[in-house]
């Protein structure tokens, strides 16, 4: 895999990351760091985690994926030379008072998850350090539409970038990210950053997949014009896209007993879990399928070849789930499967939105 750099900065990464939320849930420590330790032998050199990690998030486990990294981290000489380490700093809380006490997300907030995100992660500089969700009132995480009358700014996004300039003015961040952003939250920051001389976002971690593509309509435009690199996540839609809810649904005792849609209900009940996605997730499972593939070979390859993405990030529950990912690099899609693919889209749209 050729590394690609991030937006504008020299942070060189591999087109596959290594997402690790489940690291603390549903994939103990021991197995966590198997995972980490295949995924460095197979040549995976970026890492993306989050404060607010694991999920589905619980007091119980806030931090604990970090914790899990910095163990590896200590334990493995040398490993954090050689990959990039990425990770979030929480939004408004967004019923998790655990993770933010308040309701906006203050300058001394990123200041002081930035030096417990370091503390966790047994590090002295993140490499990538990204606002997980935005301050302000915006539609994701299944929300369809922004509602101005919901929108109360709390901290502006001068005042956000002000608190990353002191995080890489201190060398404790070396370049900053948004995530779950929108079309304008992109120029904003990007604006106020070059006007005021403030850390540039070099990236916009955003959901991405067969059926959830609404980067494609208008988000694409933006960070192409803007030098903002996506990272793609859920590229197998919560599993939707692997094809092992096609026969069971979501829900009942056939459901895979250790996937996350099927056992956890606060996951069921967002976007994801949502009768309509599955439905849409059917038919390119099966346009798969058809053409001598499995839907997640399709799916990931769907990622991996867009134009528009720079690395796609993926979360496993085992070492064979990893091998499974990578092995779908290199997987092209023909122009056929990828007319067949839009032709769904045409019809089923967005439906985990």
């Amino acid at each position: 895999m050729k590394k690609i750099a991030l937006g504008t900065s020299d942070l060189e990464v591999t087109p596959i990351c290594l997402g690790t939320m489940t690291f603390g849930e549903q994939v103990a420590e021991k197995e966590a760091h198997q995972i980490l330790d295949r995924s460095l032998a197979l040549g995976v050199n970026f890492i993306d985690t989050a404060e607010m990690y694991s999920v589905p998030a619980r007091a119980e486990t806030y931090g604990a994926t970090e914790s899990i990294i910095g163990n590896w981290l200590q334990r493995r000489p040398g490993a954090r030379q050689q990959v990039v380490l990425a990770t979030k700093v929480a939004g408004p809380s967004r019923g998790m008072p655990w993770v933010r006490e308040g309701k906006g997300l203050t300058v001394q907030d990123i200041l002081n998850s930035c030096d417990a995100s370091l503390k966790r992660l047994q590090t002295d500089v993140i490499d990538l350090y990204q606002i997980h969700w935005p301050e302000r009132h915006v539609p994701a995480f299944g929300t369809m539409y922004f509602d101005p009358s919901l929108d109360k700014i709390e901290t502006s996004m001068h005042a956000q970038l002000e608190a990353m300039q002191k995080l890489v003015k201190a060398g404790k961040v070396r370049f900053i990210g948004l995530s779950n952003e929108t079309p304008y939250g992109i120029h904003e920051f990007v604006r106020l950053a070059e006007q005021h001389g403030l850390p540039r976002a070099m990236t916009v971690q955003n959901p991405y997949c067969l059926t959830h593509r609404t980067f494609d309509n208008a988000m694409d435009e933006t960070c192409h014009r803007l030098k903002v690199s996506l990272l793609a996540y859920s590229p197998l839609a919560f599993g939707a896209l692997t094809g092992k809810y096609d026969a069971t649904g979501f829900e009942g005792a056939a459901s895979p007993a250790d996937a996350r849609i099927g056992k956890y209900e606060s996951v069921r009940k967002q976007r994801w879990g949502r009768e309509s996605a599955l439905v849409a997730a059917r038919l390119y499972n099966q346009l798969a399928r058809d053409n001598g593939m499995t839907p997640t070979q399709m799916a990931l390859a769907f990622c991996y070849t867009r134009w528009s993405v720079a690395s796609t990030i993926i979360g496993v529950t085992s070492v064979a789930q990893l091998e499974e990912d990578v092995k779908a690099w290199g997987t092209v899609l023909s122009p056929e499967v990828l007319a067949s693919i839009d032709a769904i889209r045409l019809v089923h749209r967005d439906p985990a939105t």
